[in-house]
């Protein structure tokens, strides 16, 4: 469905919140962004690529632009491709987007870019985070509340890839890769946040890590935000700030993250090595700003212990995605 001017309304709201993938920007004509995270990596980890279609409206009502970004995770080379905003389209309802002749769904990925061209098809289902009315997605509970900055949805923890692309020129082929897919929409960024993830986890093929703390506008006064889900042996383990787990460290320095977070679904530890990447565009409420390092070359210890003490992971999380962005002092003072 084209992205069309008028007012959001509470069913467009309610039909968001049960449907966090679908396009969320329908009667938006200022201060919102939409962008949906595309993880590409080759059976053997050589490619690693981050394509990420969106769309931006500023906060004068006037600057407006369709983007598809790109990162090389390999070299840490990026670019941001700007198109005409009616070269935009999205679903309400699913996964479904498109931006000039890129397409982006749930059966796969079309791209036609300077450095990627070609189709990547999934061959498994993907694994979004569950949404129910008692809790509608990754954000808990948080989901319902209109006035958030900035909202957050986990479409696929992992799926296999099958296809090839030309990869600046040269033929690569793809199959039996991995794919992942996030997404972020609202105003804006938080002003400081770290966010990790990886889903090559070592003896665990299947497994999935997200992770997020941010500075959180709320009434009265910010505060510190966290979800962490770690999807393995079959499950959706939480870690988050609406179900009472609780922040026993988190540590942030100039080469390591370290966070622990003990909860319903016991004790997760991770500690990654921060490493350089490439600038991704992000959205202010004026402009689409060149300002976050992105990396897909972290190294992330993952340890779960469950809650009665058994260690169920103890590993490594490879070709891992990290970002530090904003001010840390004050986010850790938080």
């Amino acid at each position: 469905m084209r992205y069309a001017p008028g007012m959001t309304n509470p069913v467009s709201f309610a039909r968001g919140v049960a449907h966090p993938e679908a396009f969320h920007g329908t009667g938006k004509t200022t201060k919102f962004f939409e962008g949906w995270y595309n993880k590409l990596v080759s059976a053997d980890t050589a490619q690693r690529w981050a394509v990420i279609p969106g769309i931006f409206r500023g906060l004068d009502g006037h600057t407006h632009e369709a983007f598809v970004q790109v990162l090389d995770g390999a070299t840490g080379r990026s670019w941001y491709h700007r198109f005409d905003i009616d070269d935009f389209e999205a679903s309400q309802s699913d996964y479904r987007v498109r931006v000039g002749d890129n397409h982006f769904s749930h059966e796969g990925v079309t791209l036609a870019l300077p450095q990627l061209q070609g189709t990547l098809s999934y061959t498994t289902p993907l694994v979004p985070w569950p949404v129910t009315w008692r809790e509608p997605g990754i954000m808990g509970w948080y989901g319902l509340v209109p006035f958030m900055e900035c909202f957050h949805g986990i479409v696929s923890f992992g799926h296999e890839l099958t296809g090839s692309l030309h990869v600046e020129g040269s033929a690569t082929d793809f199959s039996s890769g991995r794919g992942y897919i996030e997404k972020d929409w609202g105003q804006a960024f938080p002003e400081s946040y770290v966010w990790l993830h990886s889903n090559h986890i070592e003896d665990h093929p299947d497994a999935s890590l997200i992770g997020s703390v941010a500075i959180i506008p709320w009434i009265g006064r910010p505060f510190r935000g966290f979800i962490a889900g770690l999807h393995h042996s079959g499950r959706l383990h939480r870690w988050t700030t609406y179900n009472k787990t609780t922040e026993l460290k988190l540590h942030i320095d100039s080469s390591h993250v370290r966070w622990e977070l003990e909860g319903p679904d016991g004790i997760l530890r991770l500690e990654a090595e921060r490493v350089g990447g490439g600038a991704l565009h992000a959205p202010l409420r004026e402009a689409m700003h060149q300002r976050v390092e992105e990396t897909l070359n972290a190294t992330i210890a993952i340890t779960h212990i469950s809650p009665q003490g058994t260690t169920v992971m103890d590993s490594l999380g490879r070709v891992g995605a990290m970002e530090v962005y904003g001010d840390t002092t004050r986010l850790l003072a938080l």
